[in-house]
């Protein structure tokens, strides 16, 4: 065989990184031998694999074809290489991916829980929105991720984690909050929204779940993440649908209140994902088996 693991070692970093200088320093290699064992790549398959375009080599059609394959091939070969390694052992590592929300409030909890079984395991999290999580685990760079809204890539499996619940809220002071019980449809349609930025997860389960409702949802202002937005809302900004989870403390404190619309009770589901080319270890396995029992004992909690 003359295709050799180091050589799709080198293609995925330059693929990663977009040129050969970089990649050499991501797998330890001088950037002349990184750049020969791609050309000797090249010359094996016969074709081009990136596209030069400046200093930078960008993945072409053949180098998209080739992606997932050299990917599957190397975590094969990294699974039957640590396949007894543990979680428990020095040297396990994960990286995993979380969208805005989970990534804020939840993610945190968990893998401080799953480290404390697991003390020597070593966990990288990428927080980003639903968008770029999604991306990040077609693009192998993640493991796994769990996200706040529909996922619509072609080489991810999804499966349903848990269900959140969404609030309307508003400060005490705000307009809407003196009128109780007497919101309609109406008033709520014509309000002021502060939204998440397109792409977001929460945006489009909070435009799908009101939109049916509202027909219509001006936003005020938008925010890169549910914080800025339930601070912004404690302001008097406008009102926002947001996780409960995300506007606990403020709803403790009095400094938010849940407004009593007409709306049904809305809730969206989380999602946990991966990409269907990835080798799942005994370590990816384990990580996910504890996302399941957390979501699951949360799930019991809101009960």
């Amino acid at each position: 065989m003359k295709i050799t693991l180091r050589q799709l070692q080198i293609f995925l970093a330059v693929a990663q990184s977009g040129s050969t200088t970089a990649a050499a320093d991501l797998v330890a290699l001088s950037q002349s031998a990184a750049s020969a064992a791609l050309n000797e790549l090249e010359n094996t398959l016969a074709v081009q694999l990136f596209d030069r375009v400046g200093k930078r080599l960008m993945l072409n059609d053949n180098g998209r074809l080739l992606l997932p394959q050299a990917q599957h091939l190397l975590d094969a070969a990294n699974t039957i290489e640590q396949q007894f390694l543990t979680p428990d052992q020095v040297g396990a590592e994960l990286h995993i991916g979380a969208s805005t929300t989970i990534g804020s409030y939840m993610l945190p909890q968990m893998v401080a829980a799953y480290r404390r079984d697991h003390p020597q395991l070593r966990v990288r999290a990428l927080v980003a929105n639903t968008a770029d999580i999604v991306n990040a685990v077609s693009n192998f760079e993640v493991d796994a991720a769990l996200i706040e809204g529909p996922c619509h890539a072609s080489d991810v499996d999804v499966e349903p984690w848990m269900t959140d619940e969404l609030i309307v809220v508003a400060s005490p002071q705000h307009a809407l909050a003196a009128q109780g019980k007497k919101l309609t449809l109406k008033t709520l349609s014509e309000a002021d929204w502060l939204l998440r930025e397109a792409g977001s997860g929460t945006r489009e389960a909070v435009e799908h779940a009101l939109l049916p409702y509202l027909h219509h949802l001006p936003s005020a202002c938008e925010f890169g993440n549910s914080e800025a937005i339930k601070r912004a809302t404690a302001e008097g900004m406008g009102i926002s649908c947001l996780s409960r989870a995300v506007v606990v403390d403020l709803l403790e404190s009095g400094r938010l209140i849940e407004l009593a619309t007409p709306l049904p009770p809305l809730r969206r589901h989380f999602y946990l994902v991966r990409n269907k080319h990835r080798v799942l270890s005994v370590r990816l396995a384990s990580l996910l088996d504890f996302c399941r029992d957390w979501a699951a004992r949360h799930e019991q909690r809101q009960d």
